[in-house]
């Protein structure tokens, strides 16, 4: 009788996470802020609201975003910008217009003396500024991410990133335009899940467009041997992970994934490891009804006390001194 030959083993959806894909699972829109600004020129935004992230649009019309500390970056109509916070910029028709509004925290709109703006420039349904048939359309949605696991993507991530129009298309800008301005029930997920596309769109087509702009981990992914690695280490954190079972995973053998890996991504593989764990466990800390326990368990810890000798150790800060902390930025 002849012998069967080995089932060919399926790889698992969780080992072909990429790098990528596993930030982006974690920073999700909840209710963002989604607006359509329509002013005439000469028109200038002093952007204070220290949201981490922001994804602007143009509609109709030019404009610049001005950071504080760098050059001014062009808006042309099509273009998309992702603006990281939270330090504080500009939005104008010209670099040299001088603020005439000012947002605040919770997306509170005054004048540079400090009056209100939000019932004045009130224009309907998520949409504000002087006329609705101004010259400049901007669209802009806001996220507000607390979590580690949305930090480590923002380190990545310049203060502002462009895409010009002719350089990127995408239907999403239009499809975005089209849902703004609607008051249906569920219009709120509708559009945090545009805006999620829009976003992770961008950053697809920038990593990719430039290897030099892109962040080690997303280099690394294209290497078909810690790419893999990457994959499995993102897809099943909890797993007892040893660079041994990583190399039988990968086909090579343990001196040589640890130094592909580390010339590759920057760090050892375990090291990323525990990174990636303490990420992921300051984000679900951010999870007011979730233990210390529960947390551990879901990120590769046997218990709480091991997760927060790890996350003190690496961090600076027991866990509850972190949960502290993010609950009082939050607040």
């Amino acid at each position: 009788m002849r012998e069967r030959p080995p089932a060919r083993r399926r790889p698992s959806t969780l080992a072909a996470m990429d790098a990528l894909a596993a930030l982006l699972t974690g920073p999700r829109a909840r209710g963002a802020f989604l607006l359509r600004s329509v002013f005439d020129p000469p028109w200038s935004l002093r952007i204070e609201d220290r949201a981490p992230l922001t994804v602007l649009t143009t509609v109709r019309g030019d404009g610049w975003i001005v950071p504080d500390d760098g050059a001014p970056v062009p808006l042309r109509t099509g273009d998309l910008a992702i603006v990281r916070g939270p330090e504080p910029y500009t939005v104008a028709d010209r670099p040299e217009t001088a603020p005439q509004v000012v947002i605040h925290p919770g997306q509170v709109s005054t004048t540079v003396g400090g009056e209100r703006l939000c019932e004045t420039l009130d224009q309907g349904v998520r949409t504000w500024g002087t006329a609705r048939d101004a010259a400049t359309v901007l669209l802009s949605g806001s996220y507000a991410l607390h979590g580690e696991v949305g930090g480590r993507l923002l380190r990545a991530l310049p203060q502002v990133l462009r895409l010009p129009a002719e350089e990127w298309s995408s239907p999403l800008p239009a499809l975005l335009e089209a849902e703004i301005g609607r008051d249906e029930p569920g219009q709120e997920v509708v559009l945090d899940r545009l805006l999620d596309l829009l976003l992770i769109s961008a950053l697809r087509c920038w990593f990719s467009r430039d290897a030099r702009h892109a962040p080690a981990w997303h280099r690394a992914h294209s290497d078909a041997v810690v790419g893999r690695a990457l994959g499995l280490l993102h897809g099943d954190p909890a797993r007892a992970w040893t660079v041994h079972d990583l190399a039988a995973e990968t086909g090579v053998s343990r001196a040589a994934l640890a130094r592909r890996f580390t010339d590759l991504v920057g760090e050892p593989p375990m090291a990323y490891l525990t990174e990636w764990r303490l990420a992921q466990a300051a984000d679900l800390l951010a999870e007011p009804d979730a233990t210390l326990a529960a947390v551990a368990r879901r990120v590769g810890y046997g218990s709480g006390f091991a997760l927060s000798a790890a996350f003190k150790r690496v961090r600076g800060l027991s866990p509850q001194q972190f949960r502290d902390r993010a609950a009082a930025a939050a607040g």
